[in-house]
């Protein structure tokens, strides 16, 4: 589903009866619910790939509905209390959102990556959340079982995420883009956080940044 505000793409993964919502963005509540319900699957967590409002506006909603927490990387846990908060104000003015509209999530459970990763379980479903920081400290991917894997605002369909702003590193994306995104296997299709999907092979061969990291 595509979220009406900046077309935030927000995931419902599921295995079995449970399911995980990913990017729940500004407006997207009502199309989950409607999804979830009619599949007859239960909601287990809200994940985050990163902590911008974009991303996570829509959690408290979703977590209050479904009495579920929402999980993300402790490296941006913090920007949950106030997701404009890191933002630029033309940004923010861009968003077209009232902070004093927002609704936090009500139960928060940061994860740890040691060693850059970490296995996630909720019911039936399983994800390995890769640390890959950069577009923020807590930027992840998220790598169901099967043959996707989720980029959030790190990997695009022909670019990366941006590094200017609150917590972001050209540096540390570039670290990002050679050490974790050039280790992803080339058949796995790409679900960006905005945008047109696209597959690992196709942006090794083609996104001029990961071009970049082969020089």
């Amino acid at each position: 589903m595509v979220a009406p505000v900046f077309g935030t793409n927000c995931c419902v993964v599921s295995a079995g009866a449970d399911c995980v919502v990913i990017d729940a963005g500004a407006g997207v509540a009502d199309a989950v619910v409607r999804l979830v319900d009619d599949a007859g699957l239960t909601p287990r967590a809200v994940l985050a790939t990163h902590g911008h409002a974009d991303h996570t506006w829509d959690a408290g909603a979703l977590c209050e509905r479904y009495e579920i927490p929402i999980r993300l990387h402790e490296a941006d846990a913090y920007r949950l209390a106030d997701p404009f908060g890191t933002l630029s104000p033309a940004l923010e003015a861009a968003f077209g959102l009232h902070r004093d509209d927002y609704r936090p999530p009500a139960v928060i459970e940061p994860f740890a990556t040691p060693g850059g990763s970490a296995v996630l379980t909720f019911g039936e479903v399983t994800l390995r959340a890769l640390h890959a920081p950069g577009h923020t400290e807590g930027s992840t991917l998220y790598r169901p079982d099967g043959d996707m894997v989720l980029t959030g605002d790190v990997l695009f369909a022909g670019s990366v995420g941006r590094t200017d702003l609150h917590g972001g590193s050209g540096h540390v994306m570039a670290e990002t883009l050679r050490d974790v995104v050039r280790g992803l296997d080339p058949a796995l299709a790409v679900v960006p956080g905005h945008g047109p999907a696209t597959t690992v092979a196709r942006e090794l061969e083609t996104n001029p940044f990961l071009a970049a990291e082969r020089r």
